[in-house]
């Protein structure tokens, strides 16, 4: 999940003098990154941090990408501390997501990004006699992203318009409501988000975006709360490491709003979360290849009620261009 296409970057312009100055920086603004995360994530059950600032990108053509994403929830958590354990009946939560994915920018500006996720869950509960674990795979909920960003040559800024369909199992008999892999609901996803420089040369620059989603229908009277998610964030272009390979570290500060489900099927009391997540992350870039990885951290979390949580959010996609 490249925050800035690699094809923007021009890699030329750095003489192997000032490539190891660009490297030294990129070690120190990842090294502060890390000191300054805390130890612990609020995740909650929504898994929407996952989706923001996968469409950004500025030269037309597309590309193909397969990202994998990493939960664990296995923290009580309560408002905005940790909570006892017993006082939830779920007790794990362990999610391995897989999700394959195509973009294309068209001269016109107009684009568009399919992404087709599968997830393996493990889910550990307590039933009040044992605790019982189920293991399930299966897809999840298909999405489909237009993307309009013909207001400037450059292709900078841009609005979006999704919509996720329910595609994905959401009847698997052992986990709850809010746990199945798909939501059973049609969401509509509304978004913008705009790329800048920072210095004049481009090595520094900055990206910011927005996206707010909500049920459009649902089934088996489960309605997941609506969700807002923003992101701002930096890059820095360290330039070439090697004959043929650059790196690019990012850093991210992410906020997300989601209300708590609705319906005879769902747990409003036990539902919902406000929180702001740092998130330092590098993509490497091989010509038409690039490699993104992240670790998501909290500033600070919020939760509704009684919900696990992870200690980190995990995410890393191979990309390439065409």
């Amino acid at each position: 999940m490249s925050k800035i296409d690699a094809r923007t970057r021009t890699l030329s312009r750095h003489s192997p003098q000032r490539t190891w100055r660009h490297i030294l920086a990129a070690l120190t603004f990842l090294l502060v990154a890390a000191a300054t995360s805390p130890a612990a994530l609020a995740c909650a059950c929504g898994c929407g941090v996952f989706d923001i600032a996968n469409l950004f990108q500025t030269e037309t053509g597309g590309s193909v990408f397969l990202e994998y994403d990493y939960m664990d929830q296995n923290k009580n958590w309560s408002g905005l501390s940790q909570a006892p354990a017993d006082a939830n009946d779920d007790k794990s939560i362990r999610t391995s997501f897989y999700t394959a994915g195509l973009r294309y920018l068209f001269a016109s500006g107009f684009g568009v990004m399919v992404e087709l996720p599968y997830w393996q869950r493990h889910f550990a509960t307590d039933t009040g006699s044992t605790i019982e674990r189920f293991d399930h795979g299966a897809f999840g909920d298909l999405r489909l992203t237009g993307v309009y960003s013909g207001f400037s040559e450059h292709n900078e800024t841009a609005i979006t318009l999704g919509i996720k369909l329910p595609t994905g199992d959401d009847r698997y008999a052992g986990f709850d409501r809010d746990t199945e892999i798909g939501s059973g609901s049609t969401d509509l996803a509304l978004g913008a988000y705009h790329l800048g420089k920072l210095s004049s040369d481009g090595v520094w620059r900055y990206f910011v975006q927005g996206r707010y989603q909500f049920a459009l229908s649902s089934t088996a009277d489960y309605r997941p709360g609506n969700e807002l998610n923003g992101v701002a964030g930096v890059t820095y272009d360290a330039g070439l490491v090697a004959d043929t390979v650059a790196l690019a570290p990012t850093l991210q500060l992410i906020a997300s709003i989601r209300d708590s489900d609705k319906g005879a099927g769902a747990n409003p009391a036990d539902s919902g979360y406000s929180r702001l997540l740092v998130s330092p992350g590098v993509d490497i870039i091989l010509q038409r290849w690039t490699l993104h990885t992240e670790v998501d951290f909290p500033l600070y979390q919020n939760i509704i009620g009684n919900q696990l949580i992870a200690q980190e959010l995990i995410k890393t996609t191979m990309s390439y261009s065409f």
